[in-house]
């Protein structure tokens, strides 16, 4: 844009947005929570005109974006705005895509423009080269006529280019696994299981909020954990977004999903138990936070994002009812078979679901209190567990 001014006045302001994200433990023997954060920041500058020739008469000449028109169809954070926003995520998405150092927006209302950046880094997880946004208003007098989108590049292009290479052939290894043939389910579970059993939880970790943090180092929080799971169920063909709130009064990050049909919930970070700081067994997968209804996850977490999300209901898909896990009711014989294989087939720890609270403590009185878990597990003369009473989950591990 060209702007013909005799007079002009830059200011910068503080920083107007701020984000901090944390990620809370769940309940095992210890709860460690530990802060981390997710950064993405505003930062408004203000021109100031005197001339007639109005400052947002010659948007997209000298620093219009490309057509993407049509690309994020189907994401789901873009399908949930309005039609003006909608166009200013497309401009903030080809700015950053092809790392233009400032584009004009479509808009003349920053809180639609922050709105529309947070959209776009909801569905797209693979971002790692941008780190929060300024904005420049342009006045002719008292009235406001352009609105410009710079974002903060933490790489150039060829240092973004080169890391893009790196990730793509992580990426490559960790999915040579697993075939966008296979079902929903599968590719979650696979995703899931590959994430935790090859990166840790690292509170200052570098890049943690940013999938290079996973895919190059191994180390990261809960915002990178987050981004991976989108990024990599994505090249899947699995759709998902990134779920931001708080969890165990910390800021956190965690995954909507769409399987076989059905929207559920993983959080990536809590399956960790390197996060859960659970001891010897620290690289065994949690799996309670694998595929969640919305009532299970809002039992520990609290959705603080600015789009709507479905009511989770399903249950067809979570980890415990497709392993065959999952109690309704009660039958202490066949659970007891379970614990049985495992003690005398050295497979690991057992965890099982139930459906409800009261289910739940007659379990655990009944194997735990009770000890009749040895009635099952000849020669078994000690065990730990650990409880998730939140998820009604109750896991025994052998010594």
């Amino acid at each position: 844009m060209r702007l013909n001014r005799k007079k002009w006045m830059l200011s910068a302001l503080a920083a107007l947005f701020l984000m901090t994200s944390g990620c809370a433990s769940v309940k095992v023997d210890e709860i460690r929570g530990v802060k981390d954060s997710i950064l993405s920041t505003a930062e408004r500058l203000v021109v100031q005109d005197t001339e007639t020739e109005a400052a947002g008469t010659e948007q997209g000449t000298e620093n219009g974006t490309a057509d993407v028109n049509g690309i994020s169809d189907g994401k789901y954070v873009y399908e949930c705005l309005d039609g003006e926003t909608k166009k200013v995520y497309d401009e903030v998405l080809a700015a950053i895509l092809e790392q233009r150092e400032s584009v004009m927006v479509s808009t003349l209302d920053e809180k639609v423009l922050d709105q529309a950046y947070r959209a776009v880094n909801a569905d797209y997880g693979g971002l790692f080269w941008v780190s929060g946004y300024q904005y420049t208003q342009y006045l002719l007098g008292e009235q406001q006529t352009g609105l410009a989108f710079s974002p903060r590049y933490t790489m150039s292009y060829e240092e973004r280019q080169g890391t893009q290479a790196a990730i793509d052939a992580s990426v490559e290894q960790i999915l040579s696994g697993i075939s966008p043939a296979d079902s929903d389910y599968d590719k979650a579970k696979y995703v899931y299981e590959k994430l935790i059993q090859n990166v840790d939880y690292v509170p200052d970790a570098d890049n943690n909020q940013n999938i290079i943090s996973v895919f190059l180092t191994g180390q990261t929080v809960c915002q990178g954990y987050a981004c991976a799971t989108q990024y990599l169920l994505n090249l899947l063909d699995v759709p998902g977004v990134i779920v931001t709130g708080m969890a165990n009064g910390q800021n956190h990050a965690w995954n909507l999903v769409l399987l076989d049909g059905n929207y559920y919930y993983i959080d990536t970070t809590w399956g960790d138990p390197t996060y859960a700081n659970a001891g010897e067994d620290e690289k065994e997968v949690n799996y309670d936070y694998l595929n969640l209804t919305t009532s299970e996850i809002t039992r520990t977490h609290t959705m603080t994002v600015d789009f709507p999300l479905p009511d989770c209901t399903a249950m067809e898909d979570n980890y415990y009812v497709r392993e065959g896990r999952y109690y309704v009711d009660w039958y202490p014989d066949e659970i007891g078979a379970l614990y049985r294989a495992a003690w005398e087939n050295k497979t690991g720890p057992v965890a099982v679901k139930f459906a409800d609270s009261a289910l739940y403590a007659e379990a655990k009185d009944y194997f735990i209190t009770d000890q009749h878990i040895g009635d099952f597990c000849d020669g078994l003369k000690s065990f730990r567990y650990r409880e998730n009473q939140d998820l009604g989950v109750l896991t025994v591990y052998f010594s």
